[in-house]
């Protein structure tokens, strides 16, 4: 069972279920740089970016890799239990990890920044209510959540550099408030009729609920379980009767159900296109504009937007996008 934090003063508004605690005291010398270890690449991200050189990041999962299915190796395990602290997004996204992170919790701070929205912002499991959909980095509002509570738990964990993470957190949420406004103009330039976003699995709620699209994935939060034949046939009609021109793929799922939908509907008469590639579950390239958190999202909201027949500027919001796919 998931310990919930008590309300220390440096997160006493936090909304944040931690296993582990961080009344530990001050994990790091005033010299000494935290030593820090990340599940996925976005969290793993804003650590570096709001802890700067006063942290040192270890990512387990890098480009094109599948949360839901990741297990733990050995060279995890020992990182794990050498950090300072353990940051994960939880709500089941790791859910091979989970039980492990949980009794790691009992020894050391293990912190799943997902917890940090507040249970009413999060989208709900249609079949299963009490399960939430874990991909809150697919909007900057709810993601700010993540953003702040990672502060937070810097903040704790080295107290003597709280200053310049509290900084260097504000820069990053000033860049997160541009890439919104960003993305609401660009998406707001796709006709309304052709606001419906195809995925391989459904990573993409928080997206849809954030810009005003519908999104139907193949699979559902977890790609754990494929989908029924009847789930593929039901959206190959989807795709036929609402004439929708394109539909995606994500580097971290195969391909091949989606290109079961586009063979389907071309068995019925209907031609849809692969409108090009997203980051769902993890970034791209280390090293990459579009291996940070700010550049991923540039990038998704950029193809889809192109795809769908919205405006976009030349390389996205900063003009740093190489890889986005041209439609007629």
């Amino acid at each position: 069972m998931i310990r919930c934090l008590r309300l220390i003063p440096a997160l006493a508004s936090l909304p944040l279920l931690l296993v582990g605690s961080l009344v530990m005291g001050s994990a790091a010398s005033a010299d000494e740089r935290l030593q820090l270890v990340a599940t996925t690449g976005m969290v793993a991200d804003v650590l570096r970016e709001v802890g700067g050189e006063k942290v040192e990041v270890r990512g387990l999962m890098g480009p094109g890799v599948d949360p839901h299915l990741y297990r733990q190796t050995r060279s995890d395990i020992t990182a794990m239990t050498r950090a300072d602290a353990v940051f994960w997004n939880g709500l089941y996204l790791e859910a091979q990890l989970e039980s492990f992170l949980e009794r790691l919790g009992e020894r050391q701070p293990v912190i799943a920044v997902g917890e940090a929205v507040p249970s009413e912002a999060r989208l709900a499991d249609e079949e299963y209510p009490d399960q939430h959909d874990p991909h809150i980095w697919m909007d900057p509002g709810r993601w700010r959540f993540a953003v702040e509570a990672i502060r937070d738990a810097l903040i704790e964990l080295a107290p003597a550099h709280a200053e310049g993470f509290a900084e260097r957190a504000d820069v990053y949420l000033e860049e997160l408030e541009a890439l919104d406004a960003y993305a609401r103009e660009v998406l707001s330039s796709v006709p309304e009729e052709a606001r419906v976003l195809v995925t391989a699995h459904d990573a993409f709620g928080y997206f849809g609920d954030a810009y005003g699209f519908e999104v139907l994935g193949i699979q559902g939060f977890s790609t754990e379980s494929e989908p029924g034949l009847a789930r593929i046939e039901s959206l190959v009609w989807t795709l036929v009767e609402r004439e929708i021109g394109a539909l995606f793929v994500e580097t971290s799922v195969s391909d091949r159900n989606v290109r079961a939908l586009v063979e389907g509907a071309a068995a019925r008469g209907h031609e849809v296109r692969i409108g090009g590639e997203l980051y769902s579950d993890a970034m791209g390239a280390e090293g990459s504009y579009e291996g940070t958190w700010l550049g991923m999202l540039d990038h998704n909201v950029s193809q889809i937007a192109l795809a769908l027949g919205g405006e976009v500027p030349e390389g996205g919001r900063l003009g740093r996008l190489s890889h986005l796919q041209e439609h007629p």
